[in-house]
């Protein structure tokens, strides 16, 4: 695992155990809410990455 997907891992895992201590998921929907959240959390990531080099060109 690269070091990029365990950061993902870990912010995604870090945001579900706020959710089900706040009450706003249960452990039992923890399957579909954890897929979703690592989904935008990925994309974030990644997104951003891609812009920066986008930028980095540019500025070339």
């Amino acid at each position: 695992m690269t070091s990029m997907n365990e950061h993902i891992l870990r912010t995604t895992k870090e945001v579900i155990v706020k959710f089900i201590e706040c009450g706003r998921i249960s452990p039992a929907g923890f399957h579909e809410t954890f897929r979703s959240v690592y989904k935008t959390v990925e994309e974030a990531v990644k997104g951003s990455g891609k812009k920066a080099e986008a930028e980095g060109e540019n500025e070339k």
